[in-house]
Formats: structure tokens, sequence, C-alpha cells
């Protein structure tokens, strides 16, 4: 059987179309598998179905009473069965919905609960720093006193964080108010925004808050 001259061809034009199939696909796994397009929306179930729009919402406890440490360490801790038990041994005691709190409470094994903001390993991020400094939790948590299954609101990106960094004005408030997830300067978002340039940079001005942008400001 004889073959087209152009069949000649094909040895050396594998290697050419593997690799602009193996750089499309390097290409699409850089724009599309990121956090932004992987993580946001991600609303795992929970072994207790917890809500943070009653807890933080309508009852309005603080996140720093179930997140004790988010002020003083890098991490923001999950709270133990024995917080939870400081309300529902009296509230609530007996509901099989607590089930698993109470028998973490009572053996000392702590209740299965997924995680759902995960940075990767190679990303240092220090909660204590940003919290001291007045940057609230819905900056990159979302609105999670509204949320009855929490979900990865924000996208964690390194072009999400940079923005921040890059105008820390636009996203600083004053410390008392940082756990406060509706709070804003004012409800005319004229004003609001007004005031926020202005108390913004003032703020990082006095606060001296460094708005890093270096690699080894986040990769250490």
């Amino acid at each position: 059987m004889i073959f087209p001259k152009w069949t000649n061809q094909i040895p050396f034009l594998i290697p050419i179309a593997l690799a602009l199939v193996g750089g499309a696909v390097a290409a699409g796994v850089t724009v599309y598998c990121t956090p932004k397009n992987t993580r946001v929306g991600y609303e795992p179930i929970q072994p207790v179905p917890f809500s943070h729009a009653i807890h933080a919402g309508q009852l309005g406890v603080d996140c720093r009473y179930c997140h004790s440490t988010v002020e003083k360490s890098w991490f923001s801790n999950i709270p133990s069965s024995s917080t939870c038990m400081n309300c529902h041994s009296q509230v609530l005691k007996d509901d099989p919905r607590l089930a698993i709190v109470r028998e973490s409470a009572a053996t000392g094994k702590p209740v299965p609960w997924v995680q759902v903001h995960i940075v990767p390993d190679y990303v240092y991020f220090n909660h204590s720093v940003h919290v001291a400094r007045g940057f609230s939790c819905v900056e990159c948590h979302g609105r999670v006193d509204q949320m009855d299954e929490v979900r990865h609101d924000k996208s964690f990106s390194m072009s999400f964080c940079l923005n921040c960094h890059r105008n820390p004005a636009a996203a600083i408030r004053p410390p008392d108010k940082v756990t406060d997830l509706g709070w804003q300067w004012s409800t005319n978002l004229t004003v609001a925004a007004q005031m926020q340039e202005t108390n913004g940079k003032k703020f990082v001005h006095d606060w001296r808050v460094e708005s890093l942008q270096s690699c080894s400001a986040c990769h250490r």
C-alpha cells in the first residue's frame, strides 16, 4: 500500500501536537483550577446542624466566643464541645440533633467537623495580625451570620489577597466592629464610601498597617 507523501511528516507533527495539547491543558488548569473556581460555593454537610444564622445572627453571639484564638493566634480555632455545652447543658439539652456534641463532651472525642476554609500549605496567613488591625471576618468569610451551613464565600486566590493588600484602607474598620459583620459607616452608601475612604486612610496611617506585597509576606 502506498501512502501519500504528507504522511512522512506525521512523526514530526506528533510532538508538536502533543506540545500544543499539553500547553492548552496547562493553561486551562492555571486559569480554572484556582480557589475562585474550585472552592467558592463549597458547602459541606456538617455532622451537627449548627446554624451561624441563629447563633451569630439572631442571638448575636460574638464570633470570638467560639473562635477564641482568632485575636492572639495565626489560626482561628474550632470550638470544643465543652464550649457548646456551656449553653446546651441547659438549652435544648436533650435535643437529638446535639447527640454528637453531648457524646463528645462526655468522651473527649472531638466532633468530626468538616473544614471549609483551607489555604495551601505554602501560604502563611495570620488571623491575629489582621483582626487586631481592624480587618473584619466578613472580608474573607462573607456574611457568616446569615448562613445556616457555612460555605466558602470568597476566593482565596492570590489576586484576592493582593487586592486588599494594595488598598487596605478600603476594608479596614474600627477594631470593635471587626466581628459585627453587618456593620457599616452609614446606611447611605455614598456617605459610607466617603467615610470609609477618609477614615480608612487615617487608620492605615495611624496604626501603621503594612500593606505587604512581597512574595515572602505570604510564602515563607
